[in-house]
């Protein structure tokens, strides 16, 4: 009886709540607006809230806003050069599609804007511009209210943003209406390009024009190496009482030597990531010692490693915060001493870690590795990957064996990168029974004979959601275009889809640490 009012639509409260379950599930939302009418307009809005980071072919949403929302006559003007593509003609839509946008990243736009472009055959700037600007101004027009609104800032496209936030000034509302506004500087163009001072000074002046607009900035991340940029914002504008985190990406340390006076002024700061930063010295992490306040480092991942004090001291101090680790040394380069050295320093500091990323393991510090996996209750995303060197097979064995009886009951991820014998994937399969994961996925390096186990133990007791997994063409394949992804076999696609269990391909379905920070998974 329940069932049959809630697709009749009786009760729409608890339809709602059905259908916003699968607000990440694209296809299952395209299924809802087929049901009914109720069906249909709850499952609208969902669809539209962030169509710019919907991981697919299709962008004729652009086409759509652009055809049903321009009411610019210059712009519309300036479109009919590209007659050839593109002819502005409205259509009939049921729904105003851009009030229902929440979510908006700048990077993510001219991605989307890029690929509908080139599908055109008609990828010159000049346009992609034109675009970018023109759905910006529908945007603003129709006075969406954003959730969440990212500006990522790449030297590639520094004329785009110009536009876009001269605009946006013009229009303050516009920032006012944001609830969230998270700024992302610097790509690694940066660190091949010099960027002049005016350009410095206009890229500062038009960022710190926006924030003071918002009054409620909130994140801010800063990647690759252009500091003088980043000193400046941090220096300029007083954000003590609305920024609460702090992404730091590639960044080089050397020669800072303000750190402890730019914590200190921020009061409500919650969360510091430092990912694979440069010069993570003694003289770094002295400044941070010197606080008289907690620093709440929340994530750490290393992917270079001289010395073993500084990160004591860090560790020691902000061990009890941090809840992404992880390592990255595809070659370990002779360092194994110092790899275990800091696995220890985890194991004894860090207890409550939620994303553990661990690439390169050796030998020697393997078992060290199943011990930080072990201490820690709240693990929810694991990915392992072993170096490429002699005791790859070893390190796989091992791991293998003892991994799936420390797993807890429930993952959201799990993703390794093993040296796989098939004894051993056995073990793991039939030891790690008892744990559902929602996103699982297999990099075999060295065995071709992996899906029987994997449908026997986790397709037919439907024991995850989605799954990726590469295969090695041959013995000795170890690049990716020398191994073969399960999603490019269509009759196996379609056995596990019987069991419920999406195949996706390996680098869609993996999350990175920085993406995952981010929120981007």
């Amino acid at each position: 009886m329940s069932c049959s009012k809630i697709f009749s639509g009786d009760l729409p409260e608890l339809t709602y709540g059905i259908i916003k379950y699968f607000h990440s599930d694209y296809s299952t939302l395209h299924s809802c607006i087929l049901v009914n009418r109720l069906w249909c307009n709850l499952a609208i809005p969902l669809l539209w809230e962030n169509p710019f980071s919907i991981h697919i072919w299709n962008y004729n949403f652009i086409k759509i806003y652009l055809n049903n929302y321009l009411n610019d006559d210059d712009l519309k003007t300036k479109f009919n050069e590209y007659k050839t593509i593109y002819n502005l003609s409205p259509s009939n839509t049921l729904f105003n599609y851009p009030r229902f946008l929440k979510y908006l990243n700048t990077s993510e736009i001219i991605s989307c804007i890029k690929s509908w472009s080139g599908s055109l055959k008609h990828e010159r700037p000049k346009f992609i511009r034109l675009v970018f600007m023109t759905l910006f101004k529908i945007f603003i027009e129709n006075e969406v209210n954003l959730h969440i609104f990212e500006i990522e800032i790449t030297v590639d496209y520094f004329d785009y943003y110009n536009d876009i936030f001269e605009l946006i000034l013009q229009n303050t509302t516009f920032i006012y209406n944001i609830k969230n506004l998270k700024l992302h500087i610097g790509d690694d163009s940066l660190r091949h390009r010099n960027i002049s001072s005016d350009e410095h000074i206009l890229i500062r002046n038009r960022i710190l024009q926006i924030i003071n607009s918002h009054q409620n900035f909130k994140e801010i991340s800063f990647y690759y190496d252009y500091y003088p940029l980043y000193q400046s914002l941090l220096n300029d504008y007083n954000y003590s009482n609305t920024l609460k985190s702090i992404i730091l990406y590639h960044v080089d340390f050397e020669g800072i030597t303000n750190l402890t006076e730019i914590f200190e002024q921020l009061h409500v700061l919650e969360s510091v990531h430092i990912l694979d930063c440069i010069s993570l010295n003694i003289s770094f992490v002295q400044q941070i010692i010197n606080l008289t306040k907690p620093f709440k480092l929340k994530s750490l991942l290393v992917d270079r490693l001289s010395q073993i004090e500084p990160l004591e001291l860090l560790l020691r101090k902000s061990g009890d915060y941090l809840e992404n680790f992880g390592f990255d040394f595809p070659n370990t380069n002779g360092k194994p001493l110092l790899l275990q050295q800091l696995l220890e320093l985890t194991v004894k500091y860090c207890k409550n870690i939620n994303y553990l990323y661990l690439s390169g393991i050796v030998s020697q510090i393997t078992y060290l590795v199943l011990k930080l996996i072990e201490n820690n209750q709240n693990l929810n995303y694991l990915f392992i990957s072993t170096g490429f060197d002699s005791t790859k097979i070893e390190c796989g064995s091992i791991i293998l064996q003892n991994l799936g009886q420390i797993l807890p009951s429930k993952l959201e991820y799990l993703n390794l990168v093993l040296a796989i014998e098939e004894s051993d994937f056995e073990i793991f399969l039939k030891n790690s029974q008892d744990t559902f994961i929602r996103k699982l996925l297999f990099y075999s390096l060295i065995s071709q004979n992996i899906l029987p186990p994997i449908k026997e133990h986790i397709m037919k007791k439907k024991r995850t959601k989605y799954l990726a997994t590469v295969i090695p063409s041959s013995e000795e394949a170890l690049l990716f275009d020398e191994c073969t992804d399960l999603m490019s076999l269509d009759d196996e696609v379609k056995e596990f889809g019987l069991y419920n269990i999406e195949v996706k391909g390996y680098y869609f379905l993996q999350i990175s640490l920085y993406d995952f920070i981010r929120g981007i998974d």
